[in-house]
């Protein structure tokens, strides 16, 4: 439930972007104005992401969750309602809301998995809910033709009709995650509290505002803007790219889209994986040395595909770019869990902002006078820059022999489990013998 919910939010928030081709033409909208559409789209996240993390250590994942959903599958079906360039901007920066739904995706994920797996179930519920902006780029073109062709709507028509039906997806998404998800492993919080295993929610805040005091949380803010920023800033921008540039169709700009989105069903896991080895190796700074090594790749792939002018090489270029890119996100929140766990809600959600801050930074390129291929190798150099801030992520000789003995333990419980499965096996199989002799 929790990749999925993430997967429909992710689809729906941007379910419009590979339909701006008709809908610049139909509404007129210039290269200045379809660059504030792309800010707007990411603007209102950043703040939202804030204030869901505070929310999470409150209510809990499964009712922000729910909240999250079901409110923001009005702005998504009510796009719709838009006729110019001022009403499609504000829904579009209202649609931006539900890119919170990240943070407690990987909020929740964080509480239900042990130290040993947690990086591989960040990275794949993050990676399968980003692979919605993906399928997006695929699926609404589809849809809009089968409107149109199907139908017989206009093309004002078809990408309204189809806004609609993802609004109605995530709004019953909402509903679902209610009745099919819980917020620990030992139950939802409003009953924990009442048995006094959680702090008072008015203690809440207090911790938040401590949290924020931790000058690792923004270096992982930075971090991730220069890597989930990014992947939302081509999510907004890749089809157009290819339309523009390389003279394809709408259909075919947003199935090439799709494939730097696509990678999400396993490279954002690999970032996990890997990161969880490194730390059975070398501890947390393990995890610091991998995200160094998969940033540093992702800066340097972006340049690379920034300088390719044929399609045939543009497009392995993308995937080698995308791969990088993703893994450097799993990898990023799989240090996330172990900054501050007794504000997870603060650091999951400052560090998700981070991620909408920097596509918001990038936006304003894309609306600027700059070619967009110039545009993305500058992104690239800032990227590489922003990898060498990794080696300034330190944990104290404590939190770093705390965090083996339980790394240690969680190893050791799948071990006993197995034991425990293996024995309870044999048991059944010698009474089956002894019944057999009997008999």
């Amino acid at each position: 439930m929790t990749w999925f919910a993430f997967f429909s939010a992710f689809f729906a928030w941007f379910g419009i972007a590979p339909m701006m081709v008709v809908i610049r033409e139909e509404m007129h909208l210039t290269k200045e104005q379809v660059g504030w559409t792309i800010i707007a789209s990411v603007a209102a996240t950043v703040f939202a992401r804030f204030f869901i993390g505070w929310l999470c250590d409150r209510v809990g994942p499964r009712l922000a969750y729910t909240y999250l959903l079901i409110f923001g599958a009005f702005p998504v079906a009510g796009i719709g309602l838009s006729d110019h360039f001022e009403t499609f901007l504000i829904f579009r920066l209202l649609i931006g809301v539900i890119g919170a739904s990240f943070v407690i995706t990987q909020y929740h994920t964080s509480v239900m998995f042990a130290p040993n797996v947690v990086g591989q179930a960040n990275a794949t519920s993050a990676g399968w809910g980003n692979l919605g902006g993906g399928v997006t780029q695929f699926v609404m073109p589809l849809m809009f033709s089968a409107f149109v062709i199907g139908l017989g709507f206009t093309d004002a028509e078809a990408w309204r009709a189809s806004m609609v039906v993802v609004g109605t997806v995530i709004f019953f998404t909402g509903i679902a995650y209610y009745f099919f998800t819980q917020d620990a492993p030992d139950g939802n919080y409003a009953d924990s509290r009442e048995k006094g295993m959680l702090p008072e929610k008015k203690r809440v805040t207090g911790s938040y505002l401590n949290a924020m005091k931790d000058y690792r949380i923004w270096i992982l803010f930075i971090i991730y803007g220069a890597c989930f920023g990014i992947e939302l800033t081509v999510n907004n921008v890749a089809a157009l790219y290819f339309f523009d540039y390389f003279h394809v169709n709408m259909v075919t700009a947003g199935l090439i889209a799709a494939s730097f989105g696509l990678m999400n069903i396993f490279a954002r896991t690999l970032g996990g994986i890997f990161a969880d080895n490194c730390a059975s190796l070398w501890g947390l700074k393990g995890r610091t040395y991998w995200l160094f090594i998969v940033l540093l790749g992702e800066g340097f792939a972006l340049m690379l595909f920034s300088q390719m002018n044929v399609l045939f090489l543009a497009i392995p270029t993308l995937i080698i770019f995308s791969l990088f890119t993703q893994m450097s996100e799993g990898a990023t929140y799989s240090v996330v869990p172990f900054i501050d766990k007794r504000a997870l809600g603060a650091v999951a959600g400052i560090v998700g902002a981070g991620g909408n801050a920097g596509a918001v930074a990038a936006g304003f390129l894309f609306k600027g006078t700059m070619d967009w291929n110039d545009v993305f190798f500058v992104i690239g150099i800032v990227v590489v820059i922003a990898s060498f801030l990794t080696f300034f992520l330190r944990f104290t000789p404590e939190q770093e022999k705390e965090e083996k003995i339980a790394f240690e333990k969680a190893n050791m419980d799948i071990l006993q489990t197995k034991a425990d499965h293996a024995n309870a096996a044999l048991k059944r199989s010698l009474k089956i013998i002894a019944d057999a002799e009997k008999s």
